[in-house]
């Protein structure tokens, strides 16, 4: 039985996977970065204030250090709705008003597996979307009306 791939094509199919791989990464070095406060911890954040930036949000990434997020920013203040297609990390999506103060939590949202994938919203109006690693939320202890800071 002969095998699908030759060794060149393999090479070059691992060769494009590869610079896929570059891109992706990137893109994600590409955003603006911002340390807030919330909690009396300090978090380095992506920034998307872009629609492509918040469209993108934290898909395909494999990875995310436990000091590190993802703040979305708005042009205005309205409810706001999430999904986590082709996000491959569980996340805590934390809303918050124009005032920066919590609204509340989506915690432990898992990536999407099907196909509508449910969203996540908002129960007041948001400004801000913060975008941590799943079970933050709960060992930071927030709470609503709690406050970020942007350093």
């Amino acid at each position: 039985m002969k095998h699908f791939f030759s060794r060149h094509s393999l090479s070059g199919v691992l060769s494009l996977l590869f610079a896929v791989g570059i891109c992706l990464n990137v893109q994600a070095a590409s955003l603006p970065t911002k340390q807030i406060e919330l909690a009396h911890h300090h978090f380095t954040v992506e920034v998307a204030n872009t629609d492509a930036e918040r469209e993108r949000g934290l898909m395909f990434r494999v990875h995310m250090a436990d000091d590190h997020g993802m703040l979305f920013v708005f042009p205005d203040v309205q409810p706001r709705y999430f999904w986590m297609k082709n996000t491959l990390i569980p996340l805590d999506i934390i809303f918050f008003d124009a005032h920066k103060r919590l609204i509340n939590v989506s915690a432990n949202t898992p990536p999407c597996k099907v196909d509508p994938c449910p969203t996540y919203g908002s129960t007041a109006p948001a400004k801000y979307v913060l975008e941590l690693n799943a079970g933050m939320a709960a060992k930071l202890g927030l709470k609503a009306g709690d406050k970020f800071t942007i350093l």
